[in-house]
């Protein structure tokens, strides 16, 4: 219940922001920290509440901005009406991935190459077939309408990006709470002890996968209405993979607000150390990995942590 209202409460607070906020910087900071937030929370369901740790996230982000860039350019399909769409194609590239992974029982660093492998394979066909655009890739038309996933300000991608980013809340909140949560987290925890009380290993983490997927999918599809292009090498690039992989490990692995926390402080220190060091590009990845280092080693329940009692 706690949850919820916390949840409840920093909503209210975001919608309320652009009746005091003017300002497109701030505004823009606060979509992209939100964007980042769900990109985690996708990665958190599978690598923190399953303990499937993933590098290669980036295979279901590209799948949901080409899904999107693919049925608006080519086929005419409204932006709204193919959202949910690429969702379920997310979904069930998380569903490939995962039959082929977990049905010969690939877990640890085994798993996280051949998602990797996966995200590369992905990146290939993206980059040769020409209805994906080829290298190109695919630019969608702008069109300034909310019918269209499209605003002419801020507000309207700020509130699309909340929308999707509480859903991933709340998704969390279930995962805390429901009976498949808790044998999501056995599972995580010990698979054989987990399949000796009788837990259906397999199925749970396919299960895992497929949200997963359509929340990292749902990612890639704002990303395209945001930016209006998508190209083989950013939509499945390592880069999508790594950030949805810090921002879940930064801020807490397997807790509801841990990616937002851990989004928040990534993109606070991506934006303190360029205004601080504008002629030093790639300083803010730096930055990154001594983070990554010093949570690791002194806060390895991630800034989370700090709000939690010590057992």
């Amino acid at each position: 219940m706690r949850d919820l209202v916390l949840i409840a409460v920093f909503a209210v607070a975001v919608l309320l922001l652009p009746l005091f906020v003017t300002s497109g910087f701030l505004l823009n900071l606060v979509v992209m920290t939100l964007y980042l937030a769900l990109l985690g929370q996708a990665w958190n369901i599978l690598g923190g509440f399953g303990g499937q740790f993933s590098f290669g996230h980036a295979v279901f982000f590209g799948t949901g901005a080409y899904a999107m860039a693919v049925l608006q350019v080519k086929l005419g399909v409204n932006a709204w009406v193919a959202l949910p769409a690429a969702l379920a194609l997310g979904a069930a590239v998380g569903l490939l991935v995962g039959a082929l992974s977990f049905r010969y029982g690939l877990k640890g660093s085994y798993f996280a190459l051949v998602t990797l492998a996966f995200a590369e394979v992905f990146r290939i066909l993206a980059n040769t077939f020409q209805f994906t655009g080829a290298g190109v890739g695919i630019q969608i038309p702008l069109r300034a309408s909310a019918a269209d996933m499209q605003f002419a300000g801020r507000a309207g991608f700020l509130y699309t990006i909340l929308a999707l980013c509480v859903a991933g809340q709340l998704v969390a909140v279930w995962l805390r709470h429901s009976r498949y949560g808790a044998w999501l987290q056995a599972v995580r925890d010990n698979e054989e002890s987990a399949a000796a009380l009788g837990v259906d290993v397999f199925r749970v983490k396919l299960v895992a996968i497929a949200i997963s997927g359509a929340l990292m999918s749902a990612g890639g599809a704002f990303y395209l209405q945001f930016f209006r292009h998508a190209d083989p090498h950013l939509a499945y690039g390592p880069a999508i993979s790594v950030e949805a992989l810090l921002a879940a490990i930064v801020g807490g692995m397997g807790t509801v607000f841990g990616p937002l926390l851990g989004a928040a402080a990534l993109h606070a220190l991506g934006e303190t150390t360029r205004s601080l060091m504008e002629n030093a590009p790639g300083v803010n990845l730096v930055a990154y990995g001594v983070l990554l280092v010093v949570i690791v080693m002194f806060l390895p329940r991630g800034i989370m942590g700090l709000f939690q009692r010590k057992s």
